[in-house]
């Protein structure tokens, strides 16, 4: 899957080990590391788990239309669809399947 990023500077958060671990600490920034590489090495959204570790989920309310892995309790890297349209079932869902480009926007606890 391709992964892009909101900002230049989450970019480098997450890019750089050492920006990474100053930022969120050590083991935080290792679970990061590892929910890219997951994210990067799989074909779709279909193929992250939707239970434990990765607990890949859709969220609602405020932020309807991201998604999000989980990191480190209670943080969360939160992400939405890149591909252009966003691929949708008949029902108006999203196509888990059919969303091969993500867009990192975010690490924040959403609780």
């Amino acid at each position: 899957m391709d992964v892009y990023f909101s900002t230049n500077k989450l970019q480098r958060l997450c890019s750089s080990e050492k920006d990474g671990e100053r930022a969120l600490g050590t083991q935080r920034a290792r679970k990061l590391r590892q929910r890219l590489a997951e994210l990067q090495a799989a074909a779709n959204l279909n193929d992250i788990s939707r239970l434990p570790p990765a607990r890949c989920h859709e969220l609602i309310g405020d932020r309807a239309g991201q998604l999000s892995v989980d990191l480190q309790h209670p943080y969360r890297l939160l992400f939405i669809p890149a591909n252009d349209p966003v691929p949708r079932k008949a029902d108006g869902g999203l196509d888990w399947s059919g969303v091969t480009e993500v867009e990192i926007i975010d690490i924040d606890d959403t609780h």
